[in-house]
């Protein structure tokens, strides 16, 4: 039986990674600081065979070392996950995703550790207008948010080259799903809008609603997870989405769609610094991982307003 640490256990994808390595079999250790992670994300793992949690935070060497000691795979999720938080708190944002990420890695290979799977991010794309996202394009990161995940990925990489151990990182784009946290400033849009139209809301889209976003199923990325720990995949960054453009001004037709009801969205001023356009190029993901998205748009859209409507 293989055991992996999963950091940022009691984030989104996080706690949903723990809980499909549980479903396959793994033994799984956890471990969050509760900066952004929420103890609810936990409550499907804590009664759990095979599932042990810590409150270590990614910086800390001596923590970090214990927890990964005899772990098979590491999947690095805990990071401050907000561009905008990033461009508040620049100094905890850089601190905790470049510090916590070295932390993490030299344990892991002070530990011998098989693979280290990173989260990186799409918005190390930056505002460039070419379609689709391919990793083999020029990186514009354009905030601390952007640029510390670029340092992540790029500090995985070099990990594979300097070091006997494997090294993947995924270039997440817009994950959604059940336990996403619609509140807040910092709210990822498809929790917010469903939040909203179960209660009779008016979601606010800013701009004119045409900016596209590529969005990918939580389940698909816990499976390209264990695509790259499992495979022989290292020292490469890669997609990890749909491949399919969506309209935010699509996204609340489907919602109306799923949930029966009839919405109209209030529009704003469009956000300086939003990407207008965002689609990945998956080939590199297929070639590497042997990763294609499996979940349907439409299905992912209705397990999550599913679990909204009954949470």
């Amino acid at each position: 039986m293989k055991t992996a640490l999963v950091t940022g256990a009691a984030g989104f994808i996080g706690s949903h990674l723990a809980e499909g390595l549980l479903d396959r079999g793994y033994r799984v250790r956890g471990v969050d600081t509760f900066e952004t992670g929420t103890r609810q994300a936990l409550e499907p793992l804590v009664d759990r065979e095979g599932f042990s949690f810590a409150e270590v935070d990614i910086r800390d060497t001596a923590g970090v070392a214990a927890v990964v000691d005899g772990v098979d795979y590491v999947f690095h999720q805990a990071a401050v996950a907000s561009v905008p938080r990033s461009i508040e708190e620049p100094v905890k944002a850089t601190d905790i995703n470049c510090t916590g990420t070295a932390t993490v890695l030299d344990a892991a290979r002070n530990a011998d550790v098989d693979t280290v799977v990173v989260a990186s991010s799409s918005a190390v794309y930056g505002s460039s207008e070419e379609l689709p996202k391919v990793e083999s394009m020029a990186v514009q990161p354009e905030s601390p948010y952007a640029l510390s995940k670029h340092y992540t990925e790029q500090l995985a990489v070099q990990c594979s080259e300097l070091y006997d151990i494997d090294t993947v990182a995924l270039r997440y784009f817009n994950v959604f799903g059940p336990r996403q946290d619609p509140e807040g400033e910092y709210a990822a849009v498809i929790p917010k809008f469903i939040e909203l139209m179960v209660n009779g809301e008016r979601p606010v889209i800013y701009g004119d609603g045409e900016q596209s976003r590529d969005f990918v199923f939580v389940e698909d990325v816990v499976r390209a997870n264990v695509l790259a720990a499992e495979g022989d995949a290292t020292g490469v960054a890669v997609n990890v989405a749909a491949g399919e453009r969506i309209t935010i001004n699509e996204l609340v037709a489907r919602l109306n769609d799923v949930l029966g009801t009839d919405i109209e969205p209030k529009y704003d001023d469009p956000r300086p610094g939003d990407v207008r356009h965002s689609v990945a190029d998956l080939e590199l993901a297929q070639e590497a991982l042997g990763y294609q998205p499996e979940v349907k748009f439409r299905e992912g859209l209705e397990q999550t307003a599913e679990w909204f409507e009954e949470n």
